[in-house]
C-alpha cells in the first residue's frame, strides 16, 4: 500500500489539472489545481470551457474524473474497455455526450510510443484525460486563453464546441507529425551509412527493419487518428456544428492526416527499396566470392594435373623392369619436362573450352 501511495504523489507532485473557461463578456481565465472539484462550478456558470487533467492510470482515474463532471460510465468504460492497445483509436456519441479516444505519438530515435489520449465533450464543456507521458496539451495551454479569445460571443454552442475541439486536435496532430520529422532524420543517417562501402552490412540490414518497424507503428496510429476524423467530421453528431465553413476545419485535419500518411507510405517504399539493394549487394559479394572460390579450383586442377603426370611416369619407369641407368638421364628428364608441359596445356585448353577460364582477361 506504501508503494502504490508514493507512486501516486510522484505522478501529482505538481498542478495536474488545468481548467480553461469564457464567461462573456469577460476575458478568458485559466486556473490550475491538483483537484478538479474545483473547477467545477467554473465549468457549470462558463459559456465554454476546457480541463485538462493529467492521471496517474488512465483507467483507474478516468471514470472518476469524468463522473465529477456528469458524463455517464458507460461512455468513458466504452472508450476503455474495447481495446486495450494505446494506438486503436474510438469514436463514441450518445447525443447528449460524446467521447474520442486518439492516440498520441512520440518518437524517440526508431522507437514509436502511442498513447491514448480521451477526449469527452458535453454541450458547452471538453474535458481531456491522459497520462503523464503526454505533456503537449499542459504546453499548449499557456496559448489557450488566446484561442478562446477568437471564439465569437454569438457563436451556438456546438459552434463553440468545434472550434475549440479543432485546435486541441489541430495540435495533437501537429505534434504526432513531428514522429516523421525524427524518422527521416534517422534515415538520413542510415542513407550515410549506405554510402559507406566499409559499413557493416548486418548492422544496416538490422536498421532498415527497425526502422520499417518504426513506420508501421507510426502508420497503425495515424490510421486510427483518420478513422476518428472521418467519424467525427461525416458522424452528424448533436454536439458538433452543422456550418460548412467550420467542418471545412475538420476536413482539414483529415486532408492533414491523409498527407502523412502519404509520405510515411512512400518511405517505406524507399526503405523497401532499400532493403532488396541490401540483398543484391549480398548477392553480389556470394557471387563474387563464389567465382574466386571456381578459380581457386581451376587452377589448382592444373596444377595438379601439372604434378599428377610426372609423377605417374616417374613411378612407372622407377620399375626395375625398364633397367634405367645413369645414360638415361637425358631422354628421361626431357620425358618429365614435356609430359609436365603437355599435361598443363591440354588442361587448360579442356578448362578454357569449358569456360571454367576467362576468355577475356579485363
Amino acid at each position: 500500500m506504501s508503494n502504490g501511495n508514493n507512486g501516486k504523489m510522484e505522478c501529482r507532485s505538481e498542478p495536474s489539472s488545468f481548467c480553461v473557461s469564457l464567461t462573456y463578456p469577460d476575458p478568458p481565465a485559466r486556473v490550475m489545481s491538483d483537484r478538479v472539484e474545483d473547477f467545477i462550478e467554473t465549468v457549470g456558470r462558463a459559456d465554454i470551457s476546457w480541463v485538462n487533467s493529467t492521471v496517474c492510470d488512465l483507467k483507474e482515474d478516468a471514470l472518476r474524473i469524468s463522473k465529477e463532471f456528469g458524463f455517464s460510465g458507460d461512455l468513458v468504460m466504452t472508450l476503455l474497455s474495447d481495446s486495450d492497445e494505446a494506438d486503436d483509436a474510438e469514436y463514441e456519441d450518445d447525443d447528449t455526450e460524446m467521447g474520442i479516444k486518439i492516440p498520441v505519438i512520440r518518437v524517440s530515435a526508431l522507437d514509436v510510443h502511442t498513447y491514448p489520449l480521451l477526449i469527452l465533450i458535453k454541450r458547452n464543456f471538453i474535458l481531456t484525460l491522459h497520462t503523464k507521458e503526454v505533456v503537449r496539451l499542459k504546453k499548449f495551454s499557456r496559448y489557450a486563453e488566446t484561442f478562446m479569445r477568437k471564439i465569437p460571443p454569438n457563436a451556438l454552442p456546438p459552434d463553440r464546441i468545434t472550434m475549440a475541439l479543432h485546435r486541441i486536435l489541430s495540435e495533437n496532430n501537429e505534434r504526432n507529425f513531428d514522429g516523421l520529422r525524427t524518422i527521416e532524420d534517422e534515415a538520413d543517417k542510415m542513407s550515410k551509412q549506405l554510402a559507406d562501402p566499409t559499413a557493416s552490412r548486418q548492422t544496416l540490414a538490422r536498421d532498415i527493419y527497425q526502422m520499417k518497424h518504426a513506420l508501421i507503428s507510426y502508420l497503425d496510429a495515424l490510421w486510427s487518428t483518420l478513422d476518428v476524423m472521418h467519424s467525427l467530421r461525416y458522424g452528424d453528431a448533436d454536439l458538433i456544428t452543422d456550418d460548412p465553413a467550420l467542418l471545412s476545419r475538420l476536413e482539414s485535419l483529415v486532408i492533414d492526416i491523409r498527407g502523412q500518411i502519404s509520405l510515411s507510405e512512400h518511405m517505406s517504399e524507399v526503405l523497401a527499396s532499400g532493403l532488396e539493394v541490401l540483398q543484391s549487394i549480398y548477392n553480389n559479394q556470394l557471387q563474387i566470392m563464389n567465382n574466386r572460390l571456381s578459380m581457386v579450383i581451376t587452377w589448382l586442377t592444373i596444377l595438379g594435373t601439372a604434378v599428377l603426370v610426372p609423377n605417374t611416369l616417374a613411378t612407372i619407369f622407377s620399375n626395375p623392369a625398364y633397367q634405367m641407368g645413369p645414360e638415361d638421364a637425358g631422354w628421361y628428364s626431357a620425358l618429365m619436362v614435356g609430359s609436365t608441359i603437355f599435361a598443363t596445356v591440354i588442361t587448360a585448353f579442356i578448362l578454357y573450352i569449358s569456360g571454367w577460364l576467362p576468355k577475356k582477361v579485363e
